[in-house]
This record gives C-alpha cells, structure tokens and sequence, in this order.
C-alpha cells in the first residue's frame, strides 16, 4: 500500500552477510559512559541487550543516491552509515518482561561521543514493515537521513512488529514510549563495542503514528525516566494527537481519504479492545457481518498492507454496523478513556524543552487540526509552540506521506543546528 502510512511491503532485506553479536556470545557491555554494566544473565533489565546484528552499510555517495529513490532530500548528508537491528529487554502494555528490536544507525565518521536522535516510525500493520526488517528506502530514510548527518539515530520497531513478539498495540503512546526509551537504553550498551559512546542528549522526532511517540518520549525523558538520557527538542511532524476532538469528527464527516478512515477505524477498534478490554465481546457487535470474521486478522500482524487494504470495504458505512458508529461517535467506557491517555501528549505537561510541531496542509489521513489542538494545549500552559507548515510535498499521490519527506529534511536541518 504505497499511499497510507500502512506501507506496502517490498520483500524483506535478503539476510545477507549479517554478523550476529547474541546475548551468548557477549559477556557483558561495559564501559558504557555510565558506569554501568549490563550483563547478559540480568533478564529483567530494561534495554537489555539480547542481539545485535549488523545489517551492512553505505559511503555517503551511496547515502545520497539511495535516499534519492524515494525522494528524500540528501542535502544533509556528510557521512557513510552502518546499519545494526537491536532486539532488547522491555515491557508489554501490562508491565510485564518481553522483547522488542529496531533499528540503530551510526554515522561513519570520527566523533567518539555521539547526539542522538530518536525516530519513531508512522503506522503499519504488518510485522516485517518495520524499521529494523524492511529492506526499502522508505521504512529507513529518516533515520539514515539523521546518521548521515552525524547523530546515532535510533528507530524503534514498537511492540509486536520486527522481531517483537505478539500482535502490535496500535496507538497505545504508553507501550511507544516505554519501548522507544528501552531501545535508547539498549542502543547505549551497545555502541561502546564499536569504540562509540552517547552523550545522552536526545532528540526526539516522529512520523503520523511516531509523532505521538515522540512526544511521549520527550515527556519520559523530561520527567527523569532515565537518569543518562535528557531531552534536547522535539520535532514531531503529522501527528493525530486528538482522536477524539479532530481526528474522529473529521473521519466520521468524510473529511479524510474514505478508504484510510475505514482502515483507521478498524485498527483503533481491534487494537484499543485487545490492549483497554470492554469495547466489545466479538467483533460482530461492531463490524458488518461481512468482516467481523476476518477484521482482527488484518491487524494481527501477518497480513500484508495491500492485503488488508483491499480486503476492506471502502466506506465506514459498508464496514461498521450502528453500534460501531455509535462508540466513535459518543465514546464511553473503555474507549473514552483510551481516548484520553492518548491525547496526553499534548494535554498532560509542560514542555520546557524547544518543541517544533510540523504539519501539511490538507493532509487527507490526519487532519490538521490535530496540530492546531495540541499547540493551543501547550499554549494555555505558557508554551508557545511553533507550527511548521512544510510545505506542497506529493509522496505516492499522498500529501501524509509527503509530510514525512519534506518534515524529516526541515527538522535534520533544526536538530544540526542546535549542536
């Protein structure tokens, strides 16, 4: 599906000439900057580091080119990078020990100390579309766009997608943001092996879905979550802060691409039932008998995005019976309250860290005034929050994912600039 944040997949990256670093092979990460060793028998550490697999790496002539077949702006680029998918130690939406891997790239270039930027990724729904496995250009530009330019940027695959295991609890900003700092902590033990430490200044960006995720991080880091890592600024870019207050009104009034909202729709719907309980008890209460049956498998994981697209209908009217209208439109109960924990990104702190929050124009999958809602947020709490329109950008006939090109050039550019 090249047009939605649900991407399509293009085959996974041949496992190539990868060199495997395993908790069995590894004794121990020492001399992490911290004072602190992680070792590989401590299962219950969080960012603990289970493998590390070097995925290859590009010169910078080859960073420039490879970025320029999906359009994104290599303007930035000064270094080759490497690319490693971590798998580490982290938490479920209960709190319970799981794994969770992404994807770490480091700049090839002299600095021993490295700033690092935190990439969370936009929506998809299928496990092998996630940053640390998908072979293409798309999935891992901005964090090779951020590498390049000198950062260690780290991209977390999120729970249930890449090697995690279980089915991804979609929009769920708690679980984004325990395993966006795990995979920093996990990114922190591993980087002294390569003669490379992090200065614990974090900046933190994201895409659609990841633009929750960053703020989520931000507001962990700026709350002492982790006593090495700060938050240096905050560049979300396209973000749906507001589900209740922009994001559903503009759905349910057709303002958003139909056949996006019907996906949307039935991906809030499954996931907020398995990660929050009581929306409903089967999903023929909500869904037309035509897709109660197979709605949740489209969201479990294993169904391609093009597969799930075109499995369902194109209009909310053919894919929800009068109930399911009825808990978007009026939310109650568990929903309501899903509703709320995800709107606290922008509606639970005080920022005091720069924040920039970028938008496009008529961007048809998450409305602008997503970003209008939060920035007011912020500013009845004193912080004045700049929006950043970025501009006329097309990405696969998509102004959304065009968002994501044209935001991650600006913000490379504003994260460079605060060094």
């Amino acid at each position: 599906m090249r047009r939605p944040t649900f991407r399509p997949t293009t085959g996974l990256a041949a496992a190539a000439v990868c060199v495997a670093l395993t908790a069995g092979t590894v004794p121990a990460v020492a001399g992490d900057g911290g004072g602190r060793t992680a070792r590989t028998h401590d299962h219950a550490v969080r960012g603990h580091l289970v493998s590390a697999t070097h995925l290859g790496g590009m010169t910078a002539d080859r960073v420039r080119t490879w970025l320029a077949t999906e359009e994104f702006d290599a303007a930035s680029v000064r270094y080759g990078v490497d690319h490693y998918r971590l798998v580490y130690r982290t938490i479920d939406t209960r709190g319970r020990p799981t794994t969770a891997s992404g994807l770490l790239v480091l700049p090839r270039n002299g600095d021993r100390w490295l700033r690092t930027v935190s990439y969370t990724h936009g929506t998809t729904s299928y496990k092998p579309d996630a940053p640390s496995v998908a072979d293409g250009v798309w999935d891992r530009g901005p964090a090779v766009t951020y590498a390049a330019a000198g950062f260690a940027a780290v991209a977390p695959d999120y729970l249930g997608l890449g090697k995690g295991p279980g089915i991804h609890p979609w929009k769920h900003v708690p679980s984004e943001t325990s395993a966006s700092l795990d995979m920093l902590r996990a990114a922190r033990r591993f980087v002294p092996w390569k003669g490379r430490f992090l200065d614990g200044q974090v900046l933190a960006t994201g895409f659609s879905q990841g633009a929750s995720s960053a703020l989520g991080l931000a507001r962990a880091l700026q709350d002492r979550a982790d006593p090495h890592f700060r938050v240096r600024a905050v560049a979300p870019i396209a973000g749906a802060y507001d589900f209740r207050g922009a994001e559903l009104p503009a759905l349910l009034n057709g303002d958003l691409d139909e056949k996006m909202s019907v996906a949307y729709a039935a991906y809030l719907l499954t996931s907020w039932n398995r990660v929050y309980g009581g929306i409903y008890e089967d999903p023929s209460e909500l869904f037309e008998d035509a897709y109660a049956s197979r709605v949740e498998k489209y969201f479990d994981g294993t169904t391609p995005g093009p597969d799930m697209l075109k499995g369902l209908p194109g209009t909310l009217e053919d894919l929800l019976k009068p109930r399911g209208f009825e808990i978007l439109r009026h939310p109650s109960g568990a929903f309501a309250e899903a509703l709320r924990v995800d709107a606290e990104v922008c509606t639970a702190w005080t920022p005091r860290v720069p924040v920039r929050l970028y938008k496009i124009s008529d961007d048809e999958q998450a409305t602008t005034l997503n970003t209008d809602h939060c920035a007011a947020s912020f500013r009845t709490r004193g912080v004045r929050t700049p929006i950043v329109d970025v501009g006329d950008r097309l990405y696969g006939g998509s102004r959304h994912l065009g968002a994501n090109l044209a935001g991650t050039a600006r913000t490379v550019r504003w994260f460079t600039s605060l060094r």
